[in-house]
């Protein structure tokens, strides 16, 4: 688990990400705006996802538009 958590949490903060910049790129500055625009991880981890990655295996990370 030491392993995997930080492994999950870059993956889904490049994912988000790119969910926000193409986002912004089409005219929706939503994500640019809640400042989702970012790599840093904790923009994107949602507090109950993040228990619930640890503890139930099954989360995600906080909505992008």
């Amino acid at each position: 688990m030491i392993v995997v958590f930080p492994l999950i949490a870059l993956s889904l903060t490049v994912h988000e990400f790119w969910h926000a910049y193409s986002a912004d790129l089409m005219g929706d500055p939503t994500g640019r705006m809640q400042g989702r625009c970012t790599l840093n991880p904790l923009a994107h981890l949602d507090p109950i996802g993040t228990i619930m990655l640890l503890v139930g295996r099954s989360a995600g990370p906080a909505p992008c538009p």
